[in-house]
């Protein structure tokens, strides 16, 4: 079978017109061929997989050969359940050993804790709990995917185009299936079922046309060598190819001299020593390489690459500086962390931490009550969603709170606890955070002014009310009401009975009050007020509430925001869990905007792509006239003023490469493609422009539309490109997005990657762009507001 059996050799050509065999290996590329765990892992583990006391099935879990898909053996027969019968290394968000999920906590003492483990995937996908035969075997599993995880993250791109340097390994599994009658060759009727399968309708005269053209036995069927001449012909890219020729003197290679002029024309490094390590990191042809010329084929390796996505790559580490104080800082934010789904009924777990943590969040939510046996929980109040425990949630941010960043994290507590609930609170916050829980002020800085993000790397900071005396030595009456969200009049989260309040005693824990430092909850006073206290107290906004400040006292909200922490959080209305537009917060400064990282979607898309920038740690240096006290800046100015410098941003839009077909779709569809390109930043620069759609192409479809847009305020703004499969009768489906700061926006020919709705990675699809960025001689002449204009152009 074809896709079974071992893929021929791949031959490399070289000067003298001879083939040297390539053998492909990937356990041994990926440095595990020797490696214990792994080889446990491919002779399989017979483990049980655990929904609850009640629910246990039996499954065989093995790694296939090519060292990253794992097989999960099932006898269901849905679709949705085959698709699920495997996952690759590269969706585990992480696995956890012990009985650190619901499911396996509800067993209790029934199943012995060392063997078992949980599989937390990205996205939506839910956790694996499964118990093993025995301790070892666990850990065998835990350390095999954690071992292929950082191999796979960590190979060079060399190593990962010697992984598969023939016709890319994805089309071998399409091949597997399209070869329906077994015989390691492929009728027409076949590579039709395979166009079908890889989303591209060809017009029946060109399909039947390369068919015959690849046949050269004539026989009617393509064996293995015609398969892979007809996969080549697929893969073409006539758009790359132009640009090649446009750059090489002689059509043919393209010499250093010719690839300097293009990395000059990119505007990149254009020196020697560059363009001779991309022609060693990308070209494959060793006659090529060792005459130091790039071939066709080495330049789309090169173009397909990371290195030259449009994305800056110098933003992909922390390069900004991290010692001002925290109020100069976009900060990373979740809202209601512990929420699976909506806010009524949704499952309350620690695996939402996990996620988001991963992903560089610096501020989690931890909305706390009174539970049973003494321990306070954690759930949405007053509604059905299931209870976490308080001190699970802090034994997993403890785990999890530096894996994906060193810069301090934030523990937001919603405190709706009796003053008793709250010691226990501090007295797991200390005994499990340990060093790592901030609880005096930093030696040698000033207790009222914010430390910087440098100052407090590995430390979480508690934000909370707390106590402070008045002259006569009762605590402070702001300090009565216990929770932020609960005092703003349009969150509808329901109130807590009148005879909670006592009068004369504080709901404040000394205990938890001491805890806080630096992020002290106080209510919102007015601008004149919070002006005149100190930079550790913060308040928090509803949406509703922090747009009417924009609105209304924009310049005064920004200049407080270079003062004073203030957080964001959603309606208390959007009982789904949806999002609000964080943009509109950030345009004002607002550092801590709080978004339901749970529901995927054009927000998270937009919070995704602010924070992609410096190293994704969850600190992103707001610009300068964001931090100045004096500032005049105001988001809703149109007329121009500070920050206001008007550039002309040119998207081409070209191509775009395998798309995939919406989940839902039936096999016989086939999509048409659009894309849109977004601007979201000040209102001024708020606009997006679509392409016409492609019909029955997202294998390779051409658009060729070239989009002007003027952005005002760069230093604010993101660019999000978004591609949606056309629909005459109905909503446009989504199929793919990506979103990066304009500042990160690289200029030149550009592939841009596209990520899934739950902002996971949907490799190998992929939208070819050409950027362009002028300043803007006269601004007045260019309108945000003009109607989309798209031309065509050949590179």
């Amino acid at each position: 079978m074809l896709g079974n059996k071992k893929k021929s050799a791949p031959q490399v050509k070289n000067g003298a017109g001879t083939s040297e065999i390539k053998a492909i290996d990937p356990l041994r590329n990926l440095g595990v061929e020797d490696d214990e765990d792994v080889k446990r892992m491919l002779q399989g583990s017979n483990m049980v997989k655990v929904r609850s006391p009640h629910w246990q099935k039996r499954r065989t879990l093995k790694l296939l050969e090519d060292g990253v898909t794992v097989w999960c053996q099932s006898h269901k027969t849905s679709k949705r359940a085959k698709e699920q019968q495997s996952f690759s290394v590269m969706e585990v968000e992480c696995v956890r050993e012990g009985c650190p999920s619901d499911a396996l906590r509800r067993m209790g003492d029934s199943v012995p804790e060392n063997r078992c483990l949980t599989v937390v995937f990205k996205g939506p996908r839910k956790s694996l709990d499964l118990l093993c035969q025995s301790q070892e075997e666990a850990r065998h599993w835990v350390r095999g995917i954690q071992t292929l995880q950082e191999r796979v993250e960590n190979m060079t791109q060399k190593e990962k185009l010697d992984q598969y340097p023939s016709s890319p390994d994805w089309i071998h599994a399409y091949l597997s299936r399209a070869d329906q009658n077994r015989d390691d060759k492929m009728s027409y009727d076949e590579v039709q079922k395979l166009l079908q399968m890889i989303n591209i309708d060809l017009s029946e005269q060109y399909a039947c046309s390369l068919f015959q053209k690849c046949d050269r036995s004539a026989d009617g069927r393509l064996d293995h060598g015609e398969i892979e001449v007809f996969c080549r012909e697929l893969l073409r890219r006539p758009e790359l190819d132009a640009v090649f020729i446009r750059f090489s003197a002689n059509g043919c290679v393209l010499s250093t001299v010719d690839l300097r002029d293009f990395l000059k024309d990119q505007g990149e490094d254009a020196s020697l020593v560059h363009a001779q390590s991309l022609i060693l990191t990308y070209e494959l042809n060793e006659w090529a390489q060792k005459n130091q010329f790039m071939t066709p084929n080495g330049f789309t390796m090169y173009m397909l690459s990371k290195e030259n996505c449009v994305f800056n790559p110098e933003h992909a580490r922390v390069y900004q500086d991290m010692k001002q104080p925290l109020a100069y800082y976009f900060i990373s934010s979740s809202h209601n962390t512990y929420l699976t789904k909506d806010q009524l009924t949704g499952d309350s777990s620690t695996e939402p931490y996990i996620r988001a943590l991963n992903h560089g969040c610096r501020c989690v939510e931890l909305d706390c009550w009174d539970g049973d046996k003494g321990e306070p929980v954690i759930y949405h109040g007053y509604t059905l969603t299931s209870k976490v425990p308080f001190v699970e949630v802090i034994e997993t941010i403890k785990e999890y709170a530096f894996k994906a960043s060193p810069y301090p994290l934030i523990l937001s507590l919603e405190n709706h606890c009796c003053v008793e609930k709250q010691a226990v609170m501090a007295r797991h916050l200390r005994a499990i955070l340990g060093d790592m829980l901030l609880t005096k002020p930093l030696q040698g800085l000033d207790s009222s002014c914010l430390p910087s993000p440098e100052n407090l790397k590995g430390k979480i900071l508690v934000k909370a009310k707390k106590e402070t005396a008045r002259g006569d030595g009762s605590p402070s009456s702001s300090d009565f009401s216990s929770s932020d969200e609960e005092t703003c009049l349009d969150e509808g989260k329901p109130k807590k009975k009148k005879e909670d309040k006592k009068t004369g005693v504080s709901k404040l824990s000394p205990e938890l009050s001491e805890l806080v430092v630096y992020t002290r909850s106080v209510p919102f006073k007015g601008f004149e007020q919070a002006a005149k206290s100190p930079a550790t107290n913060m308040s928090s906004f509803s949406e509703s509430e922090a747009l009417r400040h924009i609105k209304d006292s924009g310049m005064y909200f920004v200049r407080h925001n270079s003062h004073q922490l203030s957080r964001i959080f959603p309606s208390g209305q959007r009982l789904q869990s949806s999002n609000f537009n964080p943009q509109e917060m950030w345009n004002a400064g607002c550092q801590i905007v709080a978004l339901n990282f749970q529901t995927p979607g054009e927000q998270m898309d937009l919070n995704q792509g602010r924070f992609v920038q410096n190293g994704e740690c969850g600190y992103v240096l707001k610009p300068p006239f964001l931090c100045q006290p004096d500032t005049t800046f105001n988001p809703e100015n149109v007329g121009g003023g500070p920050a206001h410098k008007p550039v002309l941003l040119t998207v081409r839009v070209i191509s775009a490469q395998q798309l995939p077909k919406p989940e839902w779709e039936k096999p016989s569809s086939i999509v048409d493609p659009q894309v849109w390109v977004e601007v979201h930043g000040v209102p001024i620069d708020n606009n997006k422009k679509k392409t016409h759609h492609v019909d029955n192409n997202g294998f390779n479809p051409r658009w060729d539309c070239t989009f002007n847009f003027t952005v005002h305020v760069p230093d604010l703004a993101l660019v999000r490109f978004m591609v949606e499969d056309h629909d005459y009768t109905s909503s446009n489906n989504f199929l793919g997005q990506y979103t990066l700061p304009f500042t990160s926006l690289r200029t030149g020919y550009r592939h841009v990657r596209l990520l899934k709705l739950d902002g996971s990675s949907l490799s190998p699809a992929s939208v070819f762009v050409h950027i362009k960025v002028t300043p803007c001689q006269s601004p007045s002449k260019s309108s945000s507001k003009s109607p989309a204009k798209s031309t065509t152009k050949k590179p």
